[in-house]
Parts: C-alpha cells; structure tokens; sequence
C-alpha cells in the first residue's frame, strides 16, 4: 500500500507518496481545482499504481473539495488531525518548513495510524454542516452589529432601555428603528443603518433555522428524541460528525468528539482527566445535551451523574464521564438514522 499524504492550501496541493516503512517515493503540487486532483490522480497511478491510500490534513474547507474529488473517483481517503502531523513533524529529521516536508509528515502519520478516520462522501451530513455554519455565521455578525448599536444609542441618550437580548426580537428592533426616525446627527444615520441590517439578518436567520429544523427532523429523528438534543444540536452533529459511518466504533466517534479519558495518574491508579483535542464544535454539542440532562431530574443522565458524584468524582470528572456515555447513545442513534435514511422501507404485507 503506498500512502499519498497532501499538505493543501487556498491556490496549491501538495502531494508527497511514502511506501509501508515511510520512505518518500516522489512528490508533485498541482492546483486546487478538479483537473489540478485529477492530474495528481494520474500521477499517482502512473508511478505507484491503483493500491493507494489518500492522506488528507484535516482543514475542514481546506480540503474539502479535494476530498469529494478523490471519493468521487473511489479512491480510498483518511483524514489526518493537525496534532499528528505537527507531532511527527517535529520529531523528524528533517529541518524547516515547506509544503513537501508537511505533506510527508502526513503521509507519515497516516501509515503509522491505522485507525484514522476514514472520509465519507455524505450529502445530508454535508448540507446540515453547511446550513447550521452558515447561521451561526449570521448570528456572529448580529451581534457585532447589536453592539455598536447600543453604544451608539448610549451616545443619544443614555436613559434609552433595550432589554439585555432585546435586539433579537422584531419588536425591540421596530421600536428602537421608529425612535431613531426623527434623530439628528451622524451616531443616528448609522444607527438606523445596523438597526434595518439587524432586522434583515434576524428575518434570515430564523429563514435557516426553519430550514436547519425540517432538515434534523427528517434526517434525524431517533437523536431527536433524546433529552436535551434539539434540532440545532442534533443537526451540529449529524454535520459535524460528517457521516458516521467513517467511525468503526463508538470509542472511535468518542475520541473524535475529544470526550474519551485520558489517563493521568502515577502510583495513583485509576485517575482520567477532560482531554482537550479532538473536534470541539462536536464537544460543544455533547456539553450542552450533558449539562440539560444534568439538570432534568427524571432524565437517565442526571442519575448516572449523581451516581458518579456519589461515587467521589468531582463536579468535572462527572460531567466528562456523562458525556463519555453520551457520545455512545449519539453515535447509536445517528447510525441507527443512517441506516433508515439509507435503507428502502419493506411494504407491510
């Protein structure tokens, strides 16, 4: 098998192939459009063959397009955390940086692991990742917007109130525009401008929250029905998670999400700390559902997590171990959804 790591930037990729010991066989850099992949592809075939193993580094829109390219034309793709390569990197001989030496330290990396996460071309998990960055996106620029506004109507009058998160509701945003009509002076023109940007991003955001809610309800449903897990949650998993089917196991999709233990204990056996790699937008979803099943007392999570308080954990401890075993009950439940997503249903007899 001759592993094929690429190092990918915004205008060049490039390519290095190492054989099983991670000797370097050769390197190209082609362009990041399809016909600059597909030269790659024939560069490969041509001097390696067709047993190939596509190493990717993980920059999410980076490679993405890369990805979907080699998918589509079947090849066999693996991502490659930043952290692994960084780490071979930096015990390697070579000396600097530079696209072939990152790209071999990928290659590297990926023939040394034999458990990297392997892509997936999933439509579904690619439009929820898709619309739920996008809205979050919207929001970002909201709230930057609120910000100057309510500075510059500090600016007006300081005895004008706006409830704290006022501005994300159409009434506050009517009223404070119907009081900005009349005012003079530069602070108001650019008030008025942000108030109706707020209102038209506002009317957007709740156009792809729509969406983003048809979407997981349809998608997924059995997620859904976990305590805690609504369909913005359920929808930042199923897209981050980016098709569950490229996880083996659920340990697998629990060291992705950054929530399996890590050790840390000498002459002191039995000690496990929050570890803080792996995806965070996924660890994010996994805390919210944890800590609402925490606080509902006739959920399954909040008596697991007195059980481990009982037990002697610490408030941290206990929350990491819920969202240990939170992170099998999703990845369950979102294959369980794959599966009828992609399954014909049998008509009753």
């Amino acid at each position: 098998m001759i592993v094929i790591g690429a190092d990918v930037h915004k205008r060049s990729h490039t390519f290095v192939a190492v054989d099983d010991v991670g000797r370097k066989l050769g390197s190209t850099v082609v362009a990041t459009t399809t016909a600059g992949h597909l030269t790659a592809l024939r560069w490969a075939h041509d001097r390696f063959g067709h047993e190939l193993l596509w190493a990717i580094e993980d920059c999410r829109n980076m490679s993405a397009r890369l990805e979907r390219d080699l998918l589509g034309a079947h090849q066999k793709v693996v991502r490659v955390t930043p952290r692994l390569m960084a780490e071979h990197r930096r015990t390697g001989r070579e000396r600097g940086k530079s696209d072939p030496i990152d790209a071999l330290a990928v290659a590297r990396a990926a023939a040394r692991e034999p458990d990297l996460p392997v892509a997936s071309h999933d439509d579904v998990s690619y439009e929820a990742k898709a619309l739920v960055d996008y809205r979050e996106t919207l929001v970002r620029e909201r709230t930057s917007k609120t910000n100057r506004v309510l500075w510059r109507v500090h600016q007006l009058d300081p005895e004008y109130h706006i409830p704290r998160g006022g501005l994300t509701l159409n009434k506050h945003q009517n009223n404070l525009a119907a009081w900005l009509i009349d005012r003079p002076g530069i602070d108001a023109r650019l008030a008025r401008n942000e108030v109706a940007a707020i209102i038209a991003l506002t009317a957007e955001i709740k156009q792809v929250t729509r969406e983003i809610t048809t979407l997981a309800r349809d998608a997924v449903p059995t997620l859904l029905a976990m305590p805690g897990c609504a369909e913005l949650t359920a929808a930042k998993l199923l897209g981050e998670s980016a098709g569950i089917t490229r996880f083996g196991t659920e340990a697998h999709f629990a060291r992705n999400a950054g929530v399996a233990p890590v050790p840390v204990w000498s002459a002191n056996p039995g000690r496990h700390r929050l570890t803080r790699s792996g995806n965070r937008q996924l660890n994010a979803a996994l805390h919210r559902i944890a800590l609402t099943q925490a606080r509902m007392p006739e959920s399954l999570g909040h008596t697991y997590y007195q059980r481990k308080r009982d037990e002697g954990k610490t408030k941290r401890e206990a929350m990491r171990c819920l969202k240990r075993r939170l992170a099998r009950v999703v990845y369950n439940n979102l294959t369980l959804d794959h599966h009828n997503r992609t399954t014909p249903q049998q008509d009753a007899a």
